[in-house]
Parts: C-alpha cells; structure tokens; sequence
C-alpha cells in the first residue's frame, strides 16, 4: 500500500493524542504512515519529507507540534500538498502551539485544528482524500449521519428523564 495521509509529529509523546487521528484513517480504510520528526532537531529531514512527499504520494500531511510548534508551517513552506496542523497542549496549555501554527506568514498556510484535534485532523484529510474519492466520501457521509444519530439519539434519553418542573 501507498501511504495517502502522513502524521508527522514533534515526538513520540505526541503519539496517544495522535492515534485518534491513525484510528480513524485505519477505520476509513485510507493508508498513511507516521513519523516523529523535529523541526528543530532534524530539519534536514524533516526537508527531505517535505519536498518528497508528494512524489511519494502522500496527498495530506497532517503535521503535529507542541510548544514552539514550528513542525507544521515549515513543512508547508516545502510543499504544496495541504498541511493540517494539530497544536499539542504542553506548555500554556497548548495556546503558544495553538498560535504558533496559525499565525502563518502570507503564502504558507496551514490548516489549523483545536488544542489536541487529531480527531478533526483526520476528518478533514478524509474531506481532501474524498475530493476525489468517491468511496471515502460515502464513508465520510455514513460517519457524519452516524454523528446525527448520536444526538438525536440523546434527545430522545433526554425527554425520558423526570424532574418535577421539567417541560420537555
């Protein structure tokens, strides 16, 4: 199989944040790869990633960073496949990552997720991959009615609970 999506993360102690986005590309069936890589401590490749992960077909990077968080806007300065970036919550509970990778200069942009949004990275790297991809879209469909379902479903628990002065 050839890898679509590629997780890169700061480090390995990224990795119980990012599995949600791994269990979530394994369930839709899409191949991907993860990699730690620094962009501080091995930019040499994290150059080397960047400039060849499209000709290794990659179509979506999603790029994980705490702290400092330069991972996900350095990799989207070498490359014109879309990047996600996740801010992890370390220091300051995650906002100096948060506005490290959205604060991007003009011409390199990342696509910015929640403080620890490996979930929603996910998604929206299927929401690229389903572009062109008309078997993952039906999946991204089934997923998001699934979510429907889950309030809807709630609702209804909700109007069978009793408290005197409750209405609904």
């Amino acid at each position: 199989m050839t890898p679509e999506v590629s997780i890169i993360m700061g480090s390995t102690s990224d990795l119980p944040i990012m599995e949600k986005a791994a269990k979530l590309l394994d369930e839709f069936e899409v191949p991907f790869e993860i990699n730690a890589l620094s962009a501080h401590r091995t930019p040499e490749q994290v150059e080397l990633f960047a400039k060849a992960a499209k000709q290794r077909g990659i179509k979506v990077i999603i790029a994980a960073a705490g702290m400092a968080a330069a991972l996900p806007g350095v990799i989207a300065s070498m490359t014109t496949l879309p990047v996600i970036g996740v801010p992890i919550s370390s220091k300051l509970d995650g906002m100096d990552a948060l506005l490290s990778i959205v604060q991007m200069p003009p011409g390199i942009p990342v696509a910015t997720v929640g403080i620890d949004g490996a979930l929603n990275a996910a998604i929206l790297a299927l929401q690229f991959i389903a572009q062109a991809d008309e078997k993952v879209e039906k999946r991204l469909e089934a997923y998001k009615e699934g979510l429907k379902k889950k309030i809807v479903d709630a609702n209804e628990a909700l109007a069978k609970v009793h408290y005197n002065y409750k209405v609904n």
